[in-house]
């Protein structure tokens, strides 16, 4: 089994994280092979596996750490993430995703949304089979919550041309940085790990996660479709508007305006226009500067961690992960 080379350089981590997904392809039994394959084959399409490796590595500080325990913990986090993202394709209307055909442009959106709920189910079977407590399923439960309310809030977001800075972080907090958090929060306590400890493992998670959508938002202006493994300025078709563009758009509203007026009939040439608008008002530059605001301040939660191995490998892998190209 082969996951994304950036483990290579860990190698212990990395033989967890390929138990972990043996554990859920083992979980993923379904009557329909054709839609059982096609989940398992999106587990080992090149994901970067950073949601579940944080879990195992902040698990790693606690006296009641159990191995077998943490990665049914990094299973059921990474099983979750897979989920959102098959909805999130079916609301997009994504066709490809890690450049292979997504499950809802290969079997349909009501097959998709079947096999996003069906994962949902997948993961909170991990937790009750392997967690030592109620709490670990309470606090994931909680997670869940807070990530639909972050995707709800950006759909109620779409096409509105007033969206603020603070409107975006409040929305992605929840998309995105929650998932982030929810895996150290979860994996300190599955340790055993008090609370305090814990929270300030949340903390470090929902800053890598600001940071880690703010530089996913920035590469959708500065990369290609074939270089990023997904469509470029789809959300801007879609009335998804992140961070360049709003930095953007308050240097000079008025050139958008029109463009963005057309919604999904924008054509290629106009995502092209918003893109080049975008660089030359400086709005990459903006967003470039808030994801290092984000990544500064877990960089200096992740240095109030106890010395150990586990440590300096969040502390590299952060770096690496926040200063991407790609």
């Amino acid at each position: 089994m082969k996951i994304h080379p950036m483990w290579e350089a860990y190698p212990e981590l990395q033989s967890e994280l390929i138990q972990t997904i043996e554990l859920i392809d083992s979980k993923i039994h379904l009557r329909n092979k054709p839609i059982e394959h096609a989940l398992i084959d999106m587990m080992h399409t090149g994901g970067k596996l950073v949601r579940p490796a944080y879990t195992l590595l902040f698990s790693t500080f606690g006296e009641d750490h159990d191995p077998s325990r943490a990665r049914a913990l990094a299973a059921a986090i990474e099983v979750l993430h897979m989920a959102t993202l098959i909805h999130d394709d079916v609301i997009d209307d994504s066709p490809k995703r890690r450049g292979k055909k997504t499950i809802q442009s290969k079997y349909g959106k009501d097959v998709a949304v079947y096999a996003g709920d069906y994962l949902f189910t997948v993961s909170f079977k991990l937790l009750t089979d392997y967690s030592n407590s109620v709490k670990q399923t309470q606090i994931n439960t909680n997670g869940m919550e807070r990530i639909l309310m972050g995707e709800i809030d950006q759909m109620n977001l779409r096409y509105h041309q007033k969206i603020t800075v603070r409107n975006y972080l409040t929305q992605i907090s929840g998309k995105t940085a929650q998932l982030f958090a929810l895996s150290c929060y979860s994996g300190a306590l599955e340790g055993g790990q008090n609370e305090r400890f814990a929270r300030n493992c949340y903390y470090i998670g929902s800053h890598i996660g600001m940071a880690f959508q703010i530089m996913d938002d920035i590469l959708d202006y500065s990369q290609t479709t074939e270089s990023f493994g997904k469509p470029v300025l789809e959300d801007v078709r879609q009335g998804i508007y992140s961070a360049p563009l709003i930095y953007a758009m308050r240097e000079n509203y008025t050139v958008f305006k029109e463009l963005l007026g057309k919604k999904e009939q924008m054509t290629n040439e106009d995502t092209a226009k918003v893109q080049q608008l975008v660089i030359d008002l400086g709005g990459l530059d903006e967003a470039q500067r808030l994801a290092g605001k984000y990544t500064d301040k877990a960089l200096r939660r992740i240095n109030q961690l106890p010395a150990s191995s586990e440590k300096e490998i969040i502390r590299k892998v952060t770096v690496s992960l926040l200063q991407r190209t790609i």
